[in-house]
């Protein structure tokens, strides 16, 4: 390891000792279903928004079997407030799989968990740093902010593949659950210090507009019928007149396509 290296986990784990979020209650258990739902729950979504839907849904669901027996709509009711709703879909798919296919016990495995609906490289990686403890070298937003921070500070089009070589020569293989708290802790903290250094990430793509996208659209449609049960073609395009009718039309269907809403005769309702 070089000195600089060696400097680099210095600064980090100093951090973390005097200004690491120690708090976080997913950072009080070892449960790889409670920290699924952290994962999940935190990716495009900051944290304090998070914290309370985190404690009201496992108040909710506080087992992957009951989270696996409850229907989609449920699910979605207890997720409203956090966006992206595709991912309450496929957290719940996921906790269904694992009931049926693993007896309602998660894998250990990388590979295992990596094969569960809705789970990619990172957050099986996470699952299995945070609960299992397993030195498995992943990348994520405030991961990467740090490593361009101190390694790569005036490059730009950053591979992923040259910080995920720095990521495993300062992995620590005895304790990476801290250690990656200690990363993240310490990007979200230069986040806010010096910018967004994700910008010179060859991997990077700017964030779409919400205000009027597609998504906004999606996400009141699924609100709505979270507040009102069922709610006919006719009255959701009232409710949403500030929406050109075709547009809602359109996410109407995507949603029937992906299961995320059904029909009932002429109305809409969640699954």
């Amino acid at each position: 390891m070089t000195k600089k290296e060696c400097q680099f986990i210095q600064t980090v784990r100093g951090f973390y000792q005097k200004q690491g979020r120690h708090a976080l209650p997913w950072r009080k258990t070892k449960n790889a279903y409670r920290i699924l739902v952290s994962e999940v729950m935190l990716q495009q979504t900051q944290v304090d928004r998070v914290l309370p839907k985190y404690k009201a849904f496992l108040k909710q669901f506080p087992t992957v079997q009951k989270l696996a027996e409850a229907s989609l709509g449920e699910v979605l009711i207890m997720w409203q407030g956090l966006g992206y709703n595709r991912r309450a879909k496929m957290l719940h798919q996921c906790a269904q799989e694992v009931v049926k296919s693993h007896n309602g016990r998660f894998p250990r495995g990388f590979e295992a968990l990596k094969a569960l609906p809705g789970i990619g490289p990172y957050t099986a990686g996470a699952v299995c740093a945070f609960a299992y403890n397993q030195a498995v070298p992943l990348i994520e937003t405030n991961v990467r902010t740090v490593y361009i921070h101190h390694f790569f500070h005036d490059d730009y089009e950053v591979p992923d593949a040259e910080v995920m070589a720095l990521v495993e020569r300062t992995l620590d293989y005895t304790s990476p659950r801290e250690w990656y708290w200690a990363l993240m802790d310490y990007g979200s903290y230069l986040k806010k210090t010096i910018g967004n250094k994700n910008t010179q990430s060859k991997h990077y793509t700017k964030q779409s507009k919400f205000q009027g996208s597609d998504r906004q659209i999606r996400g009141a449609l699924v609100r709505l019928l979270t507040q009102e049960g069922k709610l006919s073609r006719i009255k959701i395009l009232k409710l949403l007149s500030e929406f050109e009718d075709i547009r809602i039309d359109a996410q109407l269907e995507k949603l029937l396509a992906e299961e995320m809403i059904i029909k009932e005769g002429r109305s809409y309702v969640l699954p």
